[in-house]
């Protein structure tokens, strides 16, 4: 059995995910996917990992946590999203580094399912919104909430490659949050194991709530009338209608922080473009791209 585990980040889900997914739970039922309910595991296995210093991992952990997650249903693929997996966003930069306890986070969860195929799944975002998102969710500083780490030392890549490096047999998929509007369909399908081009409900989620009512009726219109497109047509398709429909307040996010400036922002983001192109590089992992 495969084991997906969406790992976050913070800041790029707000459980999008398992809202557009059990929108084809008949047809992942067909192919063996299960999407449980989010209450069924996410306290369940945190409590577990959080208390693995005074009470080891034994193998009843796997078996209580399976039947309380699928019953005695037999999936070949069961999907799971936690955007609180590394614990909460206080603690998600320190010592320069995004997540400093994601490998020992991810070794406990393997532990945990030492039978079953891992995979991970993590949306990434610019650090010059990802940390001003950190501090609007705190009442701290961001030197507080980061612990003096240095804003353009923070790299994706240097995370991706821990976990590949701590853990080689587990494969990584990443996306870029700001393409998430482009490539949800394509998302949804990697997160489910459908092939390329498979018919999946829930792919203009996102664009619903980006779009206006009557941007988002045209699009469906276009899509109705032009059936044959390849992913890449749509998503050049989708990049028009957003540069005409999308509402302002929805794409555009004012979390700039004090002493930040457009150059500086500007040469964060310059800094993180370079990082995605080192991620699409790593071994093991697959990098989702508009």
């Amino acid at each position: 059995m495969k084991l997906v585990q969406h790992i976050g980040a913070h800041f790029t889900d707000e459980n999008k995910l398992v809202k557009s997914l059990v929108k084809n739970a008949g047809q992942l039922a067909e192919h063996g996917v299960i999407v449980p309910e989010p209450r069924t595991y996410r306290r369940q296995i945190r409590d577990i990992m959080d208390n693995v210093d005074v009470y080891p991992i034994v193998p009843e952990h796997r078996a209580s946590l399976l039947r309380g997650m699928i019953g005695d249903r037999l999936p070949d693929r069961v999907v799971l999203s936690n955007s609180n997996f590394f614990g909460v966003p206080r603690g998600a930069v320190r010592d320069n580094r995004m997540y400093p306890n994601a490998v020992e986070r991810l070794r406990d969860f393997a532990k945990i399912f030492d039978q079953e195929d891992i995979e991970v799944f993590i949306s990434i975002r610019d650090p010059a919104t990802f940390l001003p998102a950190l501090v609007k969710g705190s009442t701290e500083p961001l030197e507080v909430v980061t612990g003096g780490s240095a804003p353009t030392a923070l790299r994706w890549s240097e995370l991706i490659m821990r976990v590949r490096q701590a853990l080689p047999d587990v494969p990584v998929t990443v996306w870029c949050n700001e393409d998430t509007p482009l490539i949800w369909e394509e998302v949804l399908r990697e997160f489910a194991g459908f092939d390329p081009g498979m018919p999946i409900n829930g792919g203009s989620d996102l664009l619903r709530t980006i779009m206006s009512t009557e941007g988002f009726k045209r699009y469906n219109s276009y899509l109705a009338q032009h059936p044959d497109m390849t992913e890449m047509q749509k998503r050049r398709v989708i990049a028009v209608f957003l540069d005409k429909f999308a509402i302002e307040d929805e794409v555009e996010e004012e979390l700039d922080l004090p002493g930040w400036n457009e150059d500086f922002m500007n040469a964060m983001s310059d800094i993180y473009d370079e990082d995605v192109f080192m991620i699409e590089r790593i071994p093991g992992v697959t990098l989702i791209t508009p």
